[in-house]
């Protein structure tokens, strides 16, 4: 008996290994036939199946199984299955969990759906699985900038700022605070202070997740994990005694942006004085600081005075009435984001930021600093008072005549009786500078003895200063309250005194209103871009339509030809030509389709998405006299998403216009891609602006691109262990940058590295080799880089031009290199999709 049940057993077992054979195999065979028909969904299913029987053939299906996986995901994004999609990847990584390609695509579902601490961890666990894969590198190090801000490593590099909270630290523990909370603590470097100093217990609370788990281990590699206690969590929803056991006795923080009150500290403050602070000491009295609560740091003044700066200007204003030939209609008014929130009821952050120490051509003050407004972190009714204080009024009197263009503000830190940090632009110091651009104004320029006036509250967190103005100094009046009433006899003074009060008004016609971004608004005053833009359409145009005149076609009348009516007299026998397609699909705000419709009879298209810019353009397309059908709005035209395809099933393009680098100085995302496709949509003689683009670079020395790039060893962080940790988040190329005032020394001449033709990719290589001649001796830290697109042969643009609205970027070395004039270094140069790298080889 026991032999014939082992018999059965052994019957039994092959009989299920045959039976798991037989539906492996069919549903290889059903996945097969999914994918052939692209039911993508049924085949990702079979797959799991087979996987789940057949864990042996993981390898051999390893590569279809991904292509059902991603395929079925994008028709899940498509339909806003998002829970479904997700619940695919975490099955497939279950399978796969050192799967380099799953986890990038993970990431990049992540963060098209805003989940940028998630995409992170996937795109960087990518990375660590493949140190080669260039799609998870381009990903984690675009992600990076938005997880670690870049300011992070320039403040760390900051010794002085280190040192000067280091010692109102120890003086604050010193004198007995001995429990911290430390408020925002990113790396955690003050709440390691706050324990070398010697205090019992401390506590650190960072909201993002990035950061957190990077002071985590920041923490633990300074051996104070079991003295710091670190909350992932907002300071407003710690609660005693769920997270700290008792109130403590200092806080320090440095959630303070240029603006001073931007990251929220008011609010903060408010919240750890009612909730998580002893109560403050007693004005006057001689008693232990101990028994209460104190803030580092204790209190801030507010200076601000009024400049002149071209540059600031160029992005905030815009400043000619006609760009190459079309008139800029006074019907639409033009504004930068900063200007359109003084009116706005959303919270948007009232000013922008420069380091006007590198700001390209400098800037001029107009007025001596001025006090703007203190305030007391350790008073908590003043800091509650803020928000509800009206509106004050500021006047700066006129010292330097001039161009008002900003107002520009910056703060002194007190941390202690002691120790003060300042952000001044005389200042050497890692901080930049609010700007609060001026718009508006009928005149802006003012002289020795007038008056620039302004009001200033503190609301949603941010300091506002707006409704600035200038007061000449003919109208002689005082504005301040006053009960006596004017006389008639003061009737010419009254008149004399509006007369020179220059507001704000302009804005309040009946105007169309466009707020653009500063990026957008700088595009609009390079005039050099649009007038070599419209010569290089001019010369596709005319060789499409030799027997046109282009000039007769200049729809206004201006210029040398005859005008639209004279022209449509002279051929009223004639058939009308069929239009010339033009489609502009650069990003942002466009002026080029309403440039391209004076110059011949052509049906252009904007791909311009919001509905102010696109009224902007019919407002302006009025103004120069187009008849509607010209300029038309090609996103509202299409079914789908897809931006590129014919402009009718029967017709091709003349011209498509693309994006091709970014103003922050990058090469656009898939712009290969989408060459391609457009090359198949143009028809004979049809040509895509640019042409084709080249890539110049030179070596640099320049100490400030290695402090805005990696923490530099232990050094600047005083001894504390904090660069390997933060830099793992560190990019190797730097954006947003400007040669003409960055810190450095040229050690090479400008040498084109790379060449992108968007017209013929026969020319296109996607690696090459430079060699570089040193000039100057020194060490090569970087390789920054610029573009020279090419419309064409005739026509081209500089990206580092004065005028251009285009930033540069810069290729920072992971280990400087030491040269002497005369050496010769070759510069490996890599094009992978929009990502350029560059190694250097002795």
């Amino acid at each position: 008996m026991p032999n014939s049940n082992a018999k059965f057993h052994c019957n039994h077992r092959g009989g299920q290994e045959a039976g798991r054979q037989e539906l492996v195999s069919r549903s290889l065979q059903s996945a097969q036939h999914c994918l052939e028909s692209q039911d993508f969904g049924t085949a990702y299913a079979h797959y799991l199946l087979v996987l789940n029987l057949a864990p042996e053939l993981k390898t051999s299906v390893k590569e279809t199984f991904q292509f059902s996986l991603f395929k079925w995901a994008e028709e899940l994004d498509s339909l806003a299955r998002i829970q479904d999609l997700f619940n695919c990847y975490e099955q497939a990584l279950e399978l796969y969990p050192n799967d380099e390609v799953i986890c990038n695509s993970m990431g990049e579902h992540l963060f098209r759906m805003g989940f940028r601490d998630e995409a992170a961890g996937y795109f960087h666990k990518a990375v660590k699985l493949n140190p080669d894969f260039a799609d998870a590198k381009e990903n984690f190090y675009r992600v990076a900038n938005w997880l670690v801000e870049r300011w992070h490593f320039v403040m760390l590099n900051d010794t002085k700022r280190n040192l000067t909270y280091l010692k109102a630290i120890e003086n604050a523990v010193r004198s007995g605070c001995k429990s911290v909370l430390d408020i925002g603590t990113g790396t955690g470097i003050l709440s390691m202070f706050a324990k070398k100093a010697g205090a019992s217990f401390v506590y650190a609370c960072e909201l993002s997740k990035t950061m957190y788990e990077l002071a985590r281990d920041v923490v633990a590699a300074n051996n104070m994990e079991r003295e710091i206690k670190l909350l992932h969590l907002k300071s407003l929803d710690i609660e005693i005694p769920k997270h700290i056991p008792e109130r403590v006795s200092l806080v320090v923080t440095e959630t303070v942006d240029a603006g001073l009150f931007g990251e929220g500290i008011v609010e903060s403050l408010i919240h750890a004085w009612e909730h998580l602070l002893l109560q403050p000491k007693p004005k006057n009295q001689d008693v232990s600081t101990g028994d209460y609560g104190r803030v580092i740091p204790a209190s801030a003044t507010i200076f601000g005075m009024a400049v002149e700066c071209k540059e600031i200007r160029r992005h905030h204003r815009v400043g000619t009435q006609e760009v190459a030939g079309v008139r800029l209609s006074d019907a639409v008014q033009f504004f930068s984001p900063t200007y359109a929130s003084a009116g706005s009821e959303e919270t948007v952050e009232p000013y922008t930021t420069e380091k006007l120490s590198r700001v390209p051509g400098g800037y001029v003050p107009l007025t001596e600093p001025c006090q703007v407004m203190t305030v007391d972190f350790n008073n908590v009714q003043e800091l509650k008072s803020l928000a509800a204080r009206k509106p004050w009024k500021l006047s700066l009197p006129v010292t330097e005549g001039g161009i008002l263009d900003a107002i520009v503000v910056w703060f002194v830190l007190q941390l202690d009786d002691e120790h003060a940090l300042s952000t001044s632009p005389s200042e050497e110091t890692c901080w930049e500078q609010a700007v609060y651009p001026v718009q508006g104004l009928l005149d802006y320029s003012v002289k020795t003895g007038d008056t620039v006036t302004m009001e200033v509250c503190c609301q949603d967190c941010y300091l506002k200063i707006q409704k600035i103005s200038s007061l000449t100094s003919e109208c002689g009046m005082d504005f301040s309250d006053r009960d006596d009433t004017l006389s008639l006899g003061n009737e010419a003074e009254l008149c004399n005194a509006l007369a020179g009060l220059q507001t704000t008004s302009k804005q309040d016609g009946n105007g169309q209103v466009c707020v653009l971004e500063s990026t957008e608004i700088a595009l609009l005053n390079n005039v050099s871009y649009h007038e070599c833009f419209k010569a290089a359409m001019g010369k596709v145009l005319l060789s499409l339509n030799p027997s046109k005149d282009l000039q007769s076609m200049d729809v206004d009348g201006h210029g040398g030809g005859m005008n639209l009516q004279e022209s449509q007299n002279k051929s009223s026998l004639d058939v009308a030509p069929d239009p010339l397609y033009i489609l502009d699909v650069s990003e942002g705000f466009s002026i080029l389709p309403i440039i391209a419709g004076k110059l011949g009879p052509v049906k252009a298209y904007s791909s311009v998405e919001k509905e102010q810019h696109q009224a902007a353009l019919n407002v302006i397309s009025e103004t120069n006299h187009f008849p509607k059908e010209t300029l038309e709005f090609w996103l509202s035209h299409l079914d789908e998403s897809v931006v590129l395809q014919r402009p009718k099933s029967d017709k091709l393009w003349s011209i498509i216009i693309l994006d091709v680098i970014e103003t922050s100085g990058l090469i656009q995302q898939e712009v290969m891609e989408k060459a391609a496709i457009s090359r198949c949509l143009l028809h004979s003689g049809g040509k895509i602006f640019p042409q084709y683009v080249l890539v110049y670079g030179m070596l640099v020395e320049s100490e400030c691109l290695l402090l805005e790039s990696a923490v530099q060893g232990t050094e600047p962080t005083l001894g504390f262990n904090i660069a390997p940790f933060i830099n793992q988040f560190k990019v190797p190329v730097r954006v947003y940058l400007d040669l003409s005032t960055l810190p450095c020394l040229p050690l090479s001449k400008p040498a084109e590295l790379l060449r992108l033709d968007l017209m013929n990719p026969l020319l296109n290589s996607s690696s090459r080799e430079v060699k570089v001649q040193i000039c100057k001796s020194g060490q090569v830290t970087a390789i920054p880089f610029w573009y020279h697109i090419h419309l064409d042969e005739d026509h081209s643009l500089n990206t580092s031009d004065e005028s251009s609205h285009w930033k540069q970027a810069a290729v920072v070395l992971d280990e400087p290199i030491r040269v002497q004039v005369g050496d010769e270094l070759v510069l490996d140069v890599q094009h992978h999709k929009s990502n350029i790298s560059i190694t250097v080889k002795r």
